[in-house]
């Protein structure tokens, strides 16, 4: 009986010393606690409390603020420790949005580890404060964005305008300037949100032939034409996160959209990617990811070696400079779509999601860049990725044999049974897309447009082609035109696009740029074929047509 007495006695008082212990730590051991006791406004201490920012709306309820005090409602004069910094100035109040929604994180929690979501079992850690514009992709879609070299032209052209003599960009400019110059003009950093005048040019016209001195007519000079279509561009990029666009941007210069669907629109070779920012990192092996377990570095790492990343990916590595690395990373941590209810929802998110206006430019650099170059190269000129070889699509010899027609109905249709789709589907490219891309390709090959069909067709008698067909053009292309090094050859889709004229001069003038020779030249390594020869060739290949 004593022994039971003793042993109840011990266990009660080891569970009052846990609680006093627990009381202790909650009471005034928590971090948190530490943090606002060096909190100090005019009026002397802040109160030491648990402090939260509740959004009903969004379904949030944020304690970040128990420790960044000065990110809360009211409190923005309070002064102290480290953490008691104001935040950057953005479009939204986080004293009504709350952290979590663009910073992720644990926002119920009050624990350092926890907040941040650094613990095994939080599937939306905190985004790194270098990627922290990746939070913006939670409610923005900002459409519109040009390809990389699109929009740094149009970047160059406002600097060299010398717009920021009296506008503020990004926190740069806007200014008066000791010789006179300059001004505190509108900040245009969210500009593309909160929209212009498109009448601005003749209105400043108008001001500086007013103005007898001063910045008017020491800062500013009428633009022209184009001039005024390139700043135009650049102001429609101008959402208020800049590294972000640029980031996105990269991302329209590699290709990803061949394969890979956002927001509806892409390939479908790929995983689809609108929600890629959102990977839980408990679901991701992070085995050969070198640089720790954050999703960031599993991001990283997968664009630099794939395959080693997941097993059997058949996304070839990212030919691309660290800094492009980082910024294709940041793109895909801001695809992170979350269910906004109406009042919340963006105005360039809702062109996208409900008007249907595309988050790439309508120019044709910008589409062949996110859609082609990952296959085609960002020249044109095609590439070799292990057994697969990618055609030369730009090069003026090919430009010059293919009708626009011709190009049209290959983009549309691709070549079925290969890599190449057919973009004329739902998620793929309009007509008027297609048509710029077209354009694009005209372009980059120096060839001019060429509407005018050849009329030549082939009128020998098909099988005396096969024998010719299987000598010559079989090693690469299968004896039965099923494509092999070469493309398939046996394939409706190509043989309804080409005419007779175009094929008989690819077989006779060859493609350069790739391993196709010119087999109406003479040469020691190959048969040199005759015109009768090709134009049984080419009456052998239309044989194929009706399969």
């Amino acid at each position: 009986m004593n022994k039971n007495k003793l042993l109840l006695l011990g266990s009660s008082l080891g569970v009052l010393v846990l609680f006093a212990t627990a009381a202790v730590q909650e009471n005034f051991l928590r971090g948190w606690r530490r943090v606002q006791a060096a909190g100090r406004t005019d009026a002397g201490a802040i109160p030491v409390q648990l402090r939260q920012v509740v959004n009903q709306s969004l379904r949030t309820a944020d304690r970040c603020t128990t420790c960044h005090v000065t990110m809360g409602p009211g409190e923005e004069a309070v002064t102290g420790g480290p953490l008691f910094k104001k935040h950057p100035p953005v479009t939204h109040d986080p004293a009504v949005y709350g952290c979590t929604v663009c910073h992720g994180g644990q926002g119920a929690a009050t624990d350092k580890e926890d907040a941040h979501g650094d613990v095994h079992f939080w599937p939306e850690p905190m985004i790194p404060v270098k990627m922290s514009e990746a939070g913006c992709g939670t409610c923005h879609a900002a459409p519109g964005i040009p390809a990389r070299a699109e929009l740094r032209a149009a970047q160059a052209v406002f600097e060299r305008l010398d717009c920021r003599a009296c506008h503020r960009v990004d926190g740069r400019g806007g200014t008066i300037r000791p010789d006179g110059g300059g001004m505190e003009g509108p900040d245009l950093t969210g500009i593309a949100v909160k929209g212009w005048d498109a009448a601005w040019h003749d209105k400043h016209v108008a001001k500086a032939a007013q103005s007898a001195s001063g910045p008017w007519k020491t800062s500013f000079a009428p633009v022209s034409a184009d001039d005024q279509a390139t700043v135009t561009r650049f102001l429609q990029t101008r959402y208020g996160a800049s590294r972000l666009t640029e980031a996105k941007s990269t991302f329209f210069s590699y290709g990803c959209l061949g394969c890979h669907r956002v927001s509806g629109v892409g390939g479908d070779e790929g995983p689809d990617l609108t929600r890629a920012g959102q990977k839980d990192p408990g679901q991701v092996d992070f085995t050969h990811v070198p640089e720790g377990h954050g999703l960031t570095n599993w991001v990283a790492e997968h664009f630099r070696a794939p395959g080693a990343v997941v097993a059997g990916s058949k996304m070839p590595p990212a030919s691309a400079p660290e800094a492009d690395i980082e910024q294709l990373t940041l793109f895909v941590l801001s695809l992170r779509r979350r269910e906004l209810p109406g009042a919340y929802m963006p105005k360039d998110r809702i062109e996208v999601a409900r008007m249907g206006r595309r988050e790439f430019a309508a120019d044709g650099a910008t589409i062949y860049g996110a859609f082609c170059s990952g296959c085609h190269g960002l020249d044109g000129l095609g590439r070799v990725t292990g057994d697969e070889v990618f055609p030369s699509i730009a090069h003026p010899e090919f430009q010059k044999l293919a009708t626009d027609k011709f190009l049209t109905e290959t983009i549309a249709k691709g070549r079925p049974g290969r890599r190449m789709p057919g973009w004329n589907k739902e998620g793929g490219l309009r007509p008027e897309e297609i048509a710029a891309v077209v354009a694009h390709l005209r372009t980059m090959a120096g060839v001019p447009a060429r509407t005018q069909e050849d009329t030549w067709m082939a009128a020998a008698e098909p099988m005396t082609g096969d024998p010719l067909y299987a000598a010559s053009c079989a090693g690469c292309h299968g004896h039965k035109g099923q494509g092999g090094k070469g493309p398939a050859l046996a394939n409706r889709a190509l043989l309804e696009a080409a005419s007779d004229g175009f094929l008989r001069d690819t077989i006779t003038k060859g493609r350069p740029g790739s391993v196709m020779p010119a087999f109406g030249e003479p040469s020691t390594i190959h048969r040199t074929l005759t015109p009768s020869d090709v134009e049984s060739i080419v009456a052998y290949l239309r044989s194929w047509q009706g399969r």
